[in-house]
C-alpha cells in the first residue's frame, strides 16, 4: 500500500501532514465500503458506533430538598422537563405527592422521599432511597430552608438553631451523603439555595447569617470536589412569589398583592421573581455544558446587588 501525504492542515493551532491512500491502497478503499463486520472496515464502522455511544448522555439523577412547593417544586419539575429522574424530598413523604403527580403528568419520573434534612440518619436513608429506586443521585438542589423572623433582642435560641439546623446542617448533610456518588461518577452538579439576604436584612439575623453561611459553604464544595468533576453554585433569590413571601405579608398584616407592588417599585426591572426565573438558572448550574462554572454565587434580584 502506498501513502501519500496531505497538504498541510490545522488541527489545534498545530500544521499536520495526514498520510491518505495511493493507488496501491485501492482494495482496503474498496473495502471500507463493505458492511461485513468481518471487515477491517466493518471493524471500523463497530469502532465508530462504540465511540458515538460513549458520547450519549447517562441518565441523570437529581435530588431537591423542600421539594414540596415553591422553588423547591419548581424546581423539581424543571429538572423532569430537563431530561432528569427526580428525588423529591421533604418533611413527609406525603408532602411531595403533588409535585411527583405533576412531573409524572408531564412525563417524567420522580419519587417522594420524607426526611428532615437536619437529621443525618434520615438524610442517609433518603439519599439510599433515591439511588436505589432511580439511580444514583449526581445533581443535588440544596432548597429546604424555614423562617424564623424577628430582631436580634427578641430571637430565641430555638429560632436561631432551627433555621442553622435546616439551611445550614442539612445543606451539609444532604451534600455529604451525595457526594459519594458523585465522586464515583466524575461528574456531579450541586447548587444551594443563598438569597439576597446573605447581605444583610433587618429582623433576619438568624436567616441572613445561614444565605451568607451557604455562600462560603458553596465555594469550600466547590475547592473539594472540583478535582472529581463536581461543580457548586448557589443562586440567591431577592423577593420572589411563593408560600413563604406571603406568610412574612401576612405577619406584617400586608395583603399579599400590596406586599408584592411595593416590592416591584425597588426593583430594576419592576416586577418581582417567580418560582419559574430560580428554575431556570437552577437548570443552567445543573446542566451538562456548566461543568466549566463553579464557586459562583448568581444574585437573581432583577438588579445589582451590592
Amino acid at each position: 500500500m502506498t501513502l501519500r501525504y496531505s497538504p498541510w492542515i490545522l488541527v489545534a493551532g498545530t500544521r499536520l501532514k495526514v498520510p491518505v491512500l495511493g493507488a496501491g491502497g485501492d482494495a482496503l478503499a474498496a473495502g471500507s465500503r463493505n458492511n461485513d463486520p468481518g471487515t477491517p472496515a466493518g471493524a471500523g464502522q463497530r469502532r465508530r458506533a462504540e465511540e458515538g455511544n460513549a458520547h450519549v448522555m447517562p441518565q441523570r439523577i437529581a435530588s431537591v430538598t423542600g421539594a414540596a412547593r415553591g422553588i423547591g417544586a419548581g424546581t423539581a419539575k424543571r429538572r423532569a422537563a430537563d431530561g432528569m429522574f427526580g428525588g423529591v424530598l421533604d418533611l413527609g413523604e406525603a408532602d411531595g405527592a403533588q409535585t411527583v403527580a405533576e412531573i409524572e403528568k408531564a412525563g417524567g419520573r420522580a419519587i417522594a422521599v420524607g426526611a428532615d434534612v437536619s437529621n443525618a440518619e434520615q438524610v442517609t436513608a433518603a439519599v439510599e432511597k433515591v439511588a436505589a429506586d432511580l439511580g444514583e443521585p449526581t445533581v443535588l438542589v440544596n432548597n429546604a430552608g424555614v423562617t424564623r423572623d424577628n430582631l436580634l433582642f427578641k430571637m430565641n435560641e430555638a429560632d436561631w438553631d432551627t433555621v442553622m439546623n435546616v439551611h445550614l446542617k442539612g445543606a451539609f448533610l444532604m451534600s455529604r451523603a451525595c457526594q459519594q456518588y458523585m465522586v464515583a461518577a466524575k461528574w456531579g452538579r450541586i447548587i444551594n439555595l443563598s438569597s439576597l439576604s446573605a447581605v444583610g436584612n433587618r429582623g433576619q439575623v438568624n436567616y441572613s447569617t445561614a444565605k451568607a453561611g451557604l455562600q462560603g459553604f458553596t465555594k469550600t464544595l466547590a475547592l473539594e470536589l472540583g478535582k472529581f468533576g463536581v461543580t457548586a453554585n448557589a443562586v440567591a433569590p431577592g423577593f420572589v412569589v411563593t408560600d413563604m413571601t406571603a406568610a412574612t405579608a401576612a405577619r406584617l398584616g400586608i395583603s399579599f398583592e400590596d406586599f408584592q407592588a411595593g416590592a416591584a417599585k425597588q426593583i430594576p426591572v419592576q416586577r418581582v421573581g417567580q418560582v419559574e426565573d430560580i428554575a431556570h438558572a437552577i437548570s443552567f448550574f445543573a446542566s451538562e455544558g456548566a461543568g466549566y462554572v463553579s464557586g459562583q454565587i448568581l444574585y437573581l434580584s432583577g438588579g445589582p446587588v451590592s
